[in-house]
């Protein structure tokens, strides 16, 4: 048995996406139109959308938080896997790229669904919990500036019911989380959410290697 991981080439890659549920074209054409963006490195890869999907769905969850939107590919994909009156609380500073991600959400159907709150994300997250939100949510999905990953953690994993899922982006970081003597600060972030989230008793937690390193952590 290997111990390793099969080496994702274009080829493989291009397979996956044959034998996975197509993507719908407003999707497709929203993530052409980011691939033409300076940050289209940002933006999660069609797998990826399809597993938040999935989670979304087995988790029966109907209130979902993101912290993080970009262009809004990830808000579609969970917001779509919400029933009819599911929420998504979408938190992003960028009136810039998040103006890309509400034409895609009216295209899609989903505007109702997707609550975006255009401020830092720790005040929106801080404010859910002042209005006695903790313990309401079931998924989260954190992929934003990473030196405050782990305040996100925290205040979403007490906005989230026992039980609810919180995924959380990056934790591969392109390999460069080997670094072990870098003193770049998202790389130094993630390390510190790695081994946190991995020591946290509070949760069961995984590292995947999809996309760019994905990380859950079910509340105990």
């Amino acid at each position: 048995m290997s111990h390793a991981d099969l080496p994702l080439t274009d080829a493989l890659v291009d397979y996956i996406r044959t034998v996975s549920p197509e993507e719908p074209d407003y999707l497709r054409r929203l993530r052409e139109e980011t691939a033409l963006h300076p940050r289209a490195r940002m933006q999660i890869t069609p797998e990826q959308g399809h597993f938040l999907g999935l989670l979304v769905r087995m988790l029966g969850a109907t209130r979902a938080i993101e912290v993080g939107v970009f262009t809004g590919y990830s808000s579609i994909a969970v917001a779509r896997a919400l029933p009819a009156k599911g929420l998504l609380i979408a938190c992003d500073v960028s009136e810039e790229f998040t103006r890309i991600a509400r034409r895609y959400w009216q295209e899609a159907g989903l505007s109702a669904k997707i609550d975006l709150r255009l401020a830092p994300a720790m005040e929106t997250l801080r404010g859910l919990l002042d209005a006695h939100q903790a313990g309401h949510f079931d998924f989260a999905f954190i992929d934003a500036d990473k030196t405050n990953y782990l305040g996100y953690y925290e205040h979403c994993l007490e906005l989230l019911r026992p039980g609810g899922l919180i995924a959380i982006d990056n934790t591969l970081w392109s390999g460069r989380i080997l670094e072990e003597h870098s003193d770049d600060p998202d790389t130094v972030a993630l390390r510190e959410v790695n081994r946190f989230v991995a020591q946290d008793e509070r949760v069961w937690s995984c590292l995947l290697p999809i996309g760019d390193g994905l990380t859950l952590a079910l509340k105990r």
